[in-house]
């Protein structure tokens, strides 16, 4: 149902989409203005007269934020990582967060089996060897075949599960850790275990204080010799640093990372020069059909809020 116009605006953080036609049809049937900033400055000083604030990755929402939002009936994040908005300031203010969980589940998913894959047949140190002008040498040699690999999932949301299931259709002995759910045909153990008992260890969870860094040092130090990581949750679960230091000493066979503490990813940051190494640019939720999906859940969540309707996918 239309709304009678009223004033205000929709606010869309800097992005990266081709066009915002389904943000500008919204806005246009509720009499609001479409804001797009170009930056986080930009953002920030539009807030005051936003309805909706709809998040992208490239911009935070902060407490001081909120403080300016008087007229504002929801936020919206594109995507489910929500670790850029202050959602405590976001409840004291009596706004709701929505996220959209769901437009890209099974890229997300194929892309960390497939960085799995890679890892566990030593694809990166294949693709060194001739690079450099070498050839097979022991490549591979200690590479465990796919039915005695012992893979840990950690996280069993939507996307954990599927990635589960992919290695074990392969034939891989998979177990996982979530402290929240539990699914029926895959084994739970401890987060030790699953940490420290598997060759690859693939993340699925959001960001959060208490998983900021959960693979440490101290963990990669105890992790099984010759572990792989794969990473395409949130840059922050992951002590990057540690990490390089752990693929230079050898002690894991290698790791694939799609998100980073800091993105794009720095010039001289530590990981560009570590050996064995799978890095994409956040691109693991894309396909041809996702971006389309991405926008259309986002404006979907934001029209129910301007209706009045009840929200879905509240964090």
């Amino acid at each position: 149902m239309t709304k009678t116009p009223t004033s205000g605006s929709i606010l869309v953080a800097p992005h990266q989409f081709p066009h915002l036609d389904r943000e500008q049809a919204l806005a246009k049937e509720f009499g609001l203005d479409l804001v797009a900033a170009t930056d986080q400055s930009s953002f920030s000083s539009a807030m005051p007269d936003a309805r909706i604030v709809m998040v992208t990755p490239y911009a935070k929402v902060t407490a001081d934020d909120f403080a300016s939002l008087p007229a504002c009936v929801a936020v919206v994040r594109y995507g489910m990582g929500y670790d850029n908005i202050d959602v405590t300031a976001a409840a004291a203010a009596g706004i709701p967060v929505s996220i959209v969980p769901d437009a890209s589940t099974d890229e997300v998913a194929s892309h960390a089996f497939a960085m799995g894959l890679a890892l566990s047949r030593r694809l990166p140190q294949g693709q060194a060897a001739i690079r450099d002008g070498g050839w097979a040498g022991r490549i591979a040699y200690d590479a465990p075949k796919l039915t005695d690999l012992v893979v840990g999932i950690v996280g069993l949301g939507r996307i954990g599960r599927i990635v589960a299931a992919s290695w074990s259709a392969v034939g891989a002995r998979v177990h996982a850790y979530d402290p929240y759910t539990s699914v029926p045909d895959i084994p739970a153990a401890e987060l030790t275990r699953v940490l420290e008992e598997s060759d690859v260890v693939s993340l699925h969870l959001p960001l959060t204080d208490e998983t900021r860094h959960l693979v440490s040092s101290d963990v990669l130090r105890r992790m099984r010799p010759g572990a792989a990581v794969v990473n395409v949750s949130r840059g922050g679960l992951v002590d990057e640093q540690a990490l390089a230091d752990a693929l230079h000493s050898g002690h894991l066979s290698g790791a694939a990372l799609d998100v980073f503490a800091h993105e794009p990813l720095p010039a001289d940051h530590a990981l560009r020069d570590a050996p064995h190494l799978i890095l994409t640019p956040h691109i693991a939720w894309r396909s041809t059909t996702s971006l389309g999906a991405l926008q259309d859940g986002a404006v979907s969540r934001a029209r129910r809020a301007l209706a009045g309707e009840p929200l879905i996918d509240l964090v």
